[in-house]
């Protein structure tokens, strides 16, 4: 079964240029057009091993979204990549498994999601 990954990003031209490049390398990639509409999705009980999140999207930004899964202990030791524009270095106020800056190569998007689907060795 190929690794299930949610991206949550607002622009359409984006969010579909993701998931093309991702079911090219082997993912099914999911898309979501903003926070509620991810957290929807997961709270219905659909499985994901990683999540792509755009930081700034309208309706429930990418840290409601990121509070909202742990408040509600939805998707539980799902790694989390968050990706934005913003270049003001903003202080990060949730732990997160990655983050890129936009724009970013699709080949370091991949990598970082390979990574993060990697068995964790046993403490």
């Amino acid at each position: 079964m190929k690794p299930r990954v949610l991206v949550v990003e607002d622009s359409s031209l984006s969010r579909d240029a993701l998931v093309l490049a991702l079911g090219g390398a082997g993912f099914d990639a999911v898309p979501a057009a903003n926070g509620a509409e991810a957290l929807a999705y997961l709270s219905d009980g659909h499985r994901v091993d990683v999540i792509l999140l755009d930081l700034m999207m309208p309706v429930m930004d990418g840290w409601t979204l990121i509070r909202r899964l742990r408040d509600e202990n939805v998707a539980p030791g799902v790694p989390v990549v968050v990706f934005s524009a913003d270049r003001d270095g903003r202080q990060k106020p949730f732990d997160v498994d990655g983050a890129l800056r936009k724009p970013f190569e699709l080949e370091e998007l991949q990598e970082m999601v390979e990574r993060l689907l990697r068995p964790r060795p046993a403490a």
